[in-house]
């Protein structure tokens, strides 16, 4: 078993490309020993984004704080604490804060190559 705090992992800005005052936490990954998910932790500051992308992998969402938009390019939708949703694979998807101090989410992916940094890799 393995037992921690969010707070007490490290807390990194997100780099890819179109990103703006977005940080991640990589919670639960291979490092800790998961085989199957990872659980990450982010915080999109306000004015804050992550532009529409897509992934071979699906994704769990869980919203614990703030209010803010997810899209998939044709359809938006306005989230808030409490909020859950599921992103197919291959679905485009973005997130924007316009309001709120910070919007803030659980994200589980799969283990799966491509989706999860060396560094999360463990040994």
């Amino acid at each position: 078993m393995f037992v921690g705090h969010y707070k007490d992992v490290e807390e990194k800005e997100v780099t890819m490309e179109g990103v703006e005052n977005t940080t991640i936490r990589w919670l639960i990954s291979p490092k800790v020993g998961a085989k199957n998910f990872a659980m990450r932790y982010f915080v999109i500051r306000k004015g804050g984004k992550i532009p529409i992308h897509q992934h071979d992998w699906e994704h769990e969402i869980f919203i614990i704080k703030g209010e803010g938009y997810i899209t998939n390019g044709r359809k938006t939708v306005k989230v808030m604490p409490g909020s859950f949703l599921y992103i197919p694979p291959n679905e485009p998807h973005g997130y924007e804060n316009p309001d709120s101090e910070t919007l803030e989410f659980l994200c589980l992916i799969p283990v799966k190559e491509g989706a999860i940094p060396p560094e999360e890799m463990g040994e």
